[in-house]
Formats: C-alpha cells, sequence, structure tokens
C-alpha cells in the first residue's frame, strides 16, 4: 500500500499536476491580494470611526469576513477541481492504457492498490488545501481582521479540506464504472449540481420571496446538495469560522455578504449524512474494483 501511495505522489509531480495547480495557486492569490487590498483601503478611506473604538474592531472585522468569503468562494473550486481531475482517470485510464494489467497479476491485492491510490490522492489532496486555506486567512489578515480562535479555525480547516475525501471517493467509484473522459464530465457535472444547489439555497434566503415560492427552491435545492454534499460543507466551514450562533446581535455578517450570506447553515445531522456519503462511496469502489474485469 505505501508504494501505492509513493506511486500516487510521484504520478501528480511527474504529469506536472501539482506544479500547474501551484502555479494556478499563484496567479489567484496575486489577484486575491489585490482584491483584498482594494476592499481594506475602501474602508479605511470611508470610515470616519475612532480607530479605538469597539465600532472600528467590529467594521474591520466585518471586511475581513467579506474578503474571507470571497477567498473561500475561489479556494473551494480550486480544491475540487484539483481533487477530481486528479483521480478521475485513476481507474479507467490506467486500464485502457495497460498499467492496471502490468501491476496487477503480481502479489498485490487489488483492496491494498485501491486503498494506497486513494490514501495517497486524499492526503496530496488535504496538503493542498492546507496550503490554500493558510495563504487565504493570511492575505486577509494583511488587509483586515479575522477569527483569531484556534479551535474555530481548526473546526473550520477541516471542513474545507472535508470535501477532498468526498469528491475522490465519487471520482475513483465513477472510474470504475464509466471511461476516463466519461468520469471526467460525470464528476464536473456532479459537483455542479452541488454548486447550484448551494446558489439556490443563498439566492431564496436572500429575496423576498413567498413561502409558496420558496419552499419548492429549498425543496429541490436540499435534494442537489444530497446528490453532492460539497458546497453545503463549505457554507457550514465559513459559518464556524465566525461563529456565527455567538454573534449574533453583535455582527450581522449576512446583511454584509449579499448573495453570500449564510442563510441555510448545514446541520451537525448533514455532517453526519456527509461522512456515511463518503464511506458508502469509498466501500462501493472497493467492491466495484474487485469484481472489474481488466
Amino acid at each position: 500500500m505505501i508504494t501505492m501511495i509513493g506511486m500516487t505522489w510521484k504520478e501528480m509531480l511527474r504529469k506536472k499536476v501539482m506544479l500547474l495547480t501551484l502555479l494556478m495557486t499563484v496567479i489567484f492569490l496575486i489577484a486575491f491580494w489585490f482584491v483584498a487590498s482594494t476592499l481594506g483601503n475602501r474602508f479605511m478611506d470611508n470610515t470616519r470611526i475612532d480607530l479605538a473604538s469597539a465600532e472600528y474592531l467590529i467594521e474591520r472585522y466585518v471586511t475581513g469576513g467579506i474578503i474571507l468569503t470571497l477567498g473561500f468562494f475561489f479556494g473551494s473550486f480550486v480544491v475540487a477541481f484539483l481533487s477530481i481531475f486528479s483521480s478521475f482517470s485513476v481507474v479507467a485510464g490506467e486500464a485502457e492504457q495497460g498499467v492496471l494489467q502490468a501491476l496487477l497479476p503480481r502479489p498485490i491485492p487489488r483492496w491494498q492498490w485501491y486503498a494506497g491510490r486513494w490514501i495517497g490522492f486524499v492526503s496530496l489532496g488535504i496538503g493542498y488545501a492546507l496550503l490554500l486555506f493558510c495563504s487565504i486567512l493570511a492575505v486577509t489578515r494583511a488587509h483586515a481582521t479575522i477569527p483569531a480562535d484556534l479551535g474555530s479555525l481548526t473546526l473550520s480547516f477541516l471542513l474545507f479540506a472535508g470535501v477532498v475525501p468526498i469528491l475522490i471517493s465519487i471520482s475513483m467509484l465513477g472510474s470504475c464504472y464509466f471511461s476516463a473522459l466519461g468520469n471526467g464530465v460525470f464528476m464536473t457535472m456532479l459537483f455542479g449540481v452541488g454548486w447550484l444547489g448551494g446558489m439556490i439555497e443563498k439566492l431564496a434566503g436572500s429575496l423576498p420571496l413567498e413561502p409558496e415560492v420558496l419552499k419548492p427552491l429549498m425543496n429541490i435545492a436540499g435534494l442537489m446538495s444530497l446528490l453532492m454534499p460539497a458546497d453545503a460543507i463549505q457554507r457550514r466551514m465559513l459559518a464556524e469560522m465566525f461563529d456565527l450562533t455567538e454573534l449574533q446581535g453583535i455582527v450581522d455578517l449576512n446583511r454584509s455578504l449579499g448573495p453570500f450570506a449564510f442563510n441555510q447553515v448545514p446541520s451537525n445531522a448533514f455532517l453526519f449524512y456527509a461522512v456515511i456519503y463518503t464511506l458508502i462511496a469509498l466501500l462501493a469502489g472497493f467492491w466495484l474494483f474487485k469484481r472489474k474485469d481488466l
């Protein structure tokens, strides 16, 4: 299994997937720095609040919340697409190239090959998520105030990185059934469904809609989030980072965030569902790969 993990890391480097991802991350962080600088400087230029007052600290915190929300909104896409496109062809693609036929006749149980590849992709994805998470916080900290509670930040990172095993489990499962190209299209569409469900919930919660219109929209959005819970977990991540339940009545972030507001925060039961969802996808992948005709 350790050999498979190492092979996965080497493959990511050999195919320059990580190199390209890191290069695009640098470009993203440069653009994000200018966005954060613009928002932070605009606040400083427009404010007439006493710098020593509590109101000033609150406004700085709200500005930081806006910047972080924008950063993680786009950062979640980067993590998701790295997870998808690093693993979407792991079974079908290598079977088509004859790699599996050369490896699996050796005394390597199929479950060890599958588990090693899964751990390799997940470990790289989580490592990259940690790098991106810290970078977004650092850029925001340079221009505004960010949450400083270590417990909230740790829980937020675990949720931010939690989409990696979800997406890789589904992607590897799909690779056992679809062709490499077909699985890439399937995973992109599935992730898009979850994202669209999240956007429907955000917009529906911020628009003055009648109950008879709002309820069907929320039901549809909920079903989409159940099909792909990645976007919903990102919303819970931001809610945990800003400790919304403790700040109610002090800071109204929702009013400032507009369409990015946290109107619908996933519950603990939904997080439990996401864990079961991931385990079922992983075990189904083991089962399907064990019976796959190579």
